[in-house]
């Protein structure tokens, strides 16, 4: 039965995701789990849904409004659709995998739904790729992390790497330590994420100059650290310039050549972070490819990992190129066709005689027909009629 239009149409921010397509999505998927697996990243399998009360406990809680709820017929408590896999893994680091020794380093993949798209991603479905390392402090488990997120990457053949760093507490630490209300913080939070100097100024009072500053800051790494040190920061706020020095030190100390960048007045999108976080960006990428950062799990143990998201992973990623497909005539010798797929080719089976099978395979979108015991490159139809003609 034809679908009709109506059957075809999918609610805003939805998409079907079609050959060969998914199967490319697939094949990314497999091969970054294995990449995380080499570096000693387990993979888990969380639940689409669960009961909203541990889906937005801890860190969960900054993805309440991005995410569907529902009423379980059973329990009769209310569920979610989850919204964020990174929530999930520190529930079940904190109850299944509770007695697991530490650092825990898990990895996962699959699909999240969000309540709306943004401007830059108006998709309600994405996909997850990522990891986390559980129970560790420290610049080298950031580091670790960072750097595993670079080597990803590049391993996928992505070129032109940026890894943006940031510091969501800085701004709140400097502003706490310095007399700001709580209402104040948040006014010069947003305003020093729209990189917008004269509501800073506004928002800052006296201490104008040094939130400017911040903006200022912004660059390459080295620059920026550079810029940052110059700062007359309150204690707190200069520990955390320090930590953020320290991940640096130790990034570049392993890959000398990765671009850094840091942006220390960045904040939107990191509400839950409360150390180094960072967003990762290509050459040809249209949107950021992924972001991550330190948070605290649902038992307060210190944790960082990354999310990368599939959508603009795929569209940074060289095409796949197209497998080879070969038309096998009716009643092809199974084991002929068996010794075909292990010297890579993908067989469709013709299921009825046909005889022009050439144009059969045509048809069915094959690179090649199997006559005499051989493989017989397909002529292309305008290829035929040029030949023709002379």
């Amino acid at each position: 039965m034809q679908a009709s239009a109506a059957n075809a149409l999918l609610p805003t921010g939805l998409s079907d995701l079609l050959p060969p397509d998914a199967a490319f999505e697939a094949a990314v998927v497999d091969r970054l789990t294995a990449l995380f697996a080499s570096q000693g990243y387990e993979r888990i399998k969380p639940p689409l849904i669960e009961f909203e009360t541990s889906l937005l406990a801890g860190a969960g809680a900054a993805m309440a409004e991005h995410t569907f709820r529902l009423m379980d017929p059973i329990s009769h408590r209310m569920m979610g659709l989850r919204a964020d896999m990174t929530p999930q893994v520190a529930r079940i680091a904190a109850t299944r995998l509770k007695n697991a020794p530490r650092p825990l380093r898990l990895s996962y993949a699959g699909q999240v739904l969000r309540v709306k798209g943004t401007e830059l991603k108006p998709a309600r479905q994405l996909g997850q790729v990522g990891i986390e390392l559980i129970g560790a402090e420290g610049p080298a488990a950031d580091a670790e992390v960072i750097l595993l997120a670079a080597e990803t990457l590049s391993a996928l053949g992505l070129e032109g790497l940026t890894i943006d760093l940031n510091l969501p507490t800085l701004v709140p630490a400097a502003a706490a330590a310095l007399g700001f209300r709580k209402a104040a913080v948040k006014s010069l939070v947003q305003a020093l994420d729209r990189k917008d100097a004269a509501a800073v100024a506004a928002h800052a009072g006296r201490h104008a100059l040094l939130f400017q500053a911040l903006i200022a800051a912004a660059g390459p790494a080295r620059r920026a650290i550079a810029a940052l040190e110059r700062l007359d920061l309150p204690t707190e706020a200069a520990e955390e310039r320090r930590r953020l020095g320290d991940v640096v030190a130790h990034l570049l100390r392993a890959m000398p050549k990765l671009h850094l960048t840091i942006d220390p007045a960045e904040h939107r999108g990191f509400e839950y972070y409360n150390g180094v976080g960072f967003s990762l960006f290509a050459r040809g990428a249209r949107n950021e490819l992924g972001r991550g950062g330190r948070y605290v799990s649902g038992e307060g143990e210190p944790s960082t990992g990354f999310s990368l998201y599939l959508d603009s992973l795929i569209q940074a990623l060289p095409a796949p190129v197209a497998a080879r497909r070969i038309l096998l005539p009716l009643d092809t010798p199974r084991a002929a066709a068996a010794a075909l797929r292990r010297q890579g080719w993908v067989t469709i089976g013709a299921l009825h005689a046909t005889a022009d099978m050439m144009e059969e395979a045509r048809r069915l979108h094959c690179s090649h027909v199997w006559q005499g015991g051989k493989a017989r490159s397909v002529v292309k139809t305008g290829a035929r009629r040029r030949k023709t003609k002379a």
